[in-house]
C-alpha cells in the first residue's frame, strides 16, 4: 500500500509541475494569474483515539510530513492533492510501539482570505480551509502488520505572504480514520469500523507558486485589474490636466509653458502680444506704468536699462524639445526680440547661453547645450548681425528642477541671454 500511494503522489506532482502554467483570466478579477502551487509542510501529531490501554503519545509528538499540489479555478475556490506521513512513538510511562502512517487525499480548498475581504485590512495576510477524502494505511514498524482504511479530513491554513512566489504557513488539521481495525499502536483493535480514528496534525511549511504571472491566485482581489486601468485612466488624464505655469491652459494645450503665473493668455497658452513687440501686454503694461513716461510712446525701446535687466533675468529665452538643438516653433519671438535690441543698440554685443536638462550623460549635454547657443547665433547672424558681438556659452545641465519631472525639465531646455 505504501508503494502504491508513494507512486501515486510521485506521478501526481510530476505532472502537475511538468503542466503549462497558462495566462488565466478571471472575469471577477479582470486580471491574469497564476493557478498551481506547491506545498510542503512538517510538524507535530497528536492520535486521540482509538489507543490501548497503557499505550500513549507526548503532546504533541514528532513527526509530519505533508507535501501536496493545489490548483486553483478561480481566486476562491480549488483542489489539493496531498500526501501525508504520521509516526507514532511510545513516550514517557507509555508501553514501547512504533507505528507509520500514510495517506493521500483529494480536498476542496476555498480561500477564506477572499471571502472575507482580507484585503481591506491587509495584503500579506491569508487564510485557506480545506477538506476531503482519501486513503491510508497504518503500519506496525514491529511487524508485517497493516490496516487499510478510508480517511475525511479538514483544517485551515494561515498565509504570511513572503513575496509573490513564496508564502509562509501554518496549518491545523484533524484527520478522522473509516474501517480502523487496530489502534494507533497496532496493540489492540478499534472497537469501531466507523469514523472513530482521530489524528490532529499540526504543521508549519512554505507555499511556492508557480506561474509566469505577477501574482498567484491566493492573493488576487476581485475587479482588481479593472480597477487599475480605470486607475491609470485617471492618471493619465490628470497628468494631462496639469498647468505648469499656472496660466490657466492645462500642459497638453499650452503652446508657451513659460507664461508666468496670472498672466493673460490666449487658448493655446501663448501670452498676448497685441502690439508684436515681443513683450506680453501684461507686462508691458507694468512697466509702462512704473518706469515708462506717459509722454513717451515707446517706453520699451527707450528704456535699456530696464530691457536689459529684463534679458539678463531670463525673461527673454528661446525653447527646445528633448534631444533637439532647434528651437521650438512658438519661442523663435525670443529670436526675434533680440535681434530687435541688437539693431536698436548697434554698440552693444550679447552672451548667448545654451543649457540642457539632465537626462543623459553630462558630456553630451554640454555638447548639446552648445549646439543650441550656436543655432541661436546662426540665425542672428543670418539676420546680419555681425558675429563679433555675439558670444557663445555652453552652461550644460541646469540642475534648478526635479529630474522626475518632465514638465519642469521643459524649462531648462532652453537659450537665455546676457548683454554686456
Amino acid at each position: 500500500m505504501k508503494k502504491i500511494i508513494l507512486t501515486l503522489v510521485f506521478a501526481s506532482a510530476m505532472t502537475t509541475l511538468s503542466a503549462q502554467t497558462e495566462n488565466v483570466e478571471s472575469a471577477s478579477t479582470g486580471t491574469e494569474f497564476n493557478k498551481w502551487s506547491v506545498e510542503l509542510a512538517g510538524g507535530v501529531n497528536k492520535p486521540q483515539r482509538p489507543m490501548s490501554s497503557g499505550y500513549f503519545t507526548s503532546t504533541p509528538s514528532p513527526y509530519v510530513v505533508d507535501l501536496g499540489v493545489r490548483y486553483m479555478f478561480n481566486n476562491k475556490f480549488g483542489l489539493k492533492a496531498d500526501f501525508g506521513y504520521n509516526s507514532f512513538e511510545g513516550k514517557n510511562n507509555s508501553a514501547d510501539f512504533d507505528t507509520k502512517y500514510y495517506r493521500v487525499d483529494l480536498q476542496g480548498v476555498a480561500n477564506l482570505g477572499r471571502i472575507m475581504n482580507f484585503e481591506t485590512w491587509t495584503n500579506t495576510l491569508g487564510l485557506l480551509g480545506h477538506a476531503g477524502f482519501g486513503l491510508a494505511q497504518l503500519e506496525d514498524q514491529n511487524s508485517s502488520w497493516k490496516d487499510r482504511m478510508g480517511n475525511f479530513m479538514a483544517g485551515v491554513t494561515g498565509q504570511i505572504k513572503l513575496s509573490n512566489r513564496i508564502a509562509l504557513t501554518g496549518d491545523f488539521t484533524t484527520i478522522l480514520n473509516a474501517t480502523q481495525d487496530r489502534a494507533f499502536d497496532a496493540v489492540s483493535n478499534s472497537g469501531t469500523r466507523g469514523f472513530g480514528g482521530i489524528i490532529f496534525n499540526g504543521t508549519v511549511g512554505l507555499t511556492v507558486y508557480l506561474g509566469k504571472n505577477e501574482k498567484h491566485a491566493d492573493w488576487v482581489i476581485d475587479h482588481e485589474g479593472k480597477f487599475d486601468a480605470i486607475d491609470a485612466r485617471f492618471m493619465a488624464i490628470e497628468n494631462k490636466m496639469l498647468d505648469s505655469d499656472k496660466d490657466g491652459v492645462a500642459d497638453y494645450l499650452d503652446e508657451e509653458l513659460s507664461t508666468p503665473a496670472g498672466a493673460m493668455v490666449d487658448t493655446k497658452g501663448r501670452s498676448i502680444d497685441k502690439n508684436n513687440n515681443n513683450v506680453p501686454d501684461e507686462t508691458e503694461a507694468f512697466i509702462i506704468k512704473n518706469y515708462g513716461s506717459t509722454t513717451n510712446n515707446s517706453p520699451l525701446l527707450t528704456n535699456n536699462e530696464l530691457i536689459t535687466s529684463l534679458i539678463n533675468g531670463g525673461y527673454v529665452a528661446v525653447y527646445f524639445d528633448f534631444n533637439k538643438s532647434t528651437p521650438t516653433n512658438v519661442s523663435t519671438e525670443g529670436i526675434d526680440f533680440m535681434l530687435t535690441y541688437l539693431r536698436n543698440n548697434p554698440t552693444a554685443s550679447i552672451d548667448i547661453v545654451g543649457h540642457a536638462d539632465e537626462v543623459g550623460r553630462s558630456a553630451y549635454n554640454d555638447k548639446l547645450s552648445n549646439a543650441r547657443a550656436n543655432n541661436v547665433k546662426n540665425t542672428l547672424v543670418k539676420a546680419n548681425v555681425d558675429a563679433s558681438r555675439l558670444n557663445v556659452i555652453a552652461a550644460g545641465e541646469d540642475t534648478s528642477v526635479d529630474i522626475d519631472s518632465e514638465n519642469a525639465r521643459r524649462l531648462v531646455r532652453r537659450v537665455t541671454f546676457r548683454v554686456k
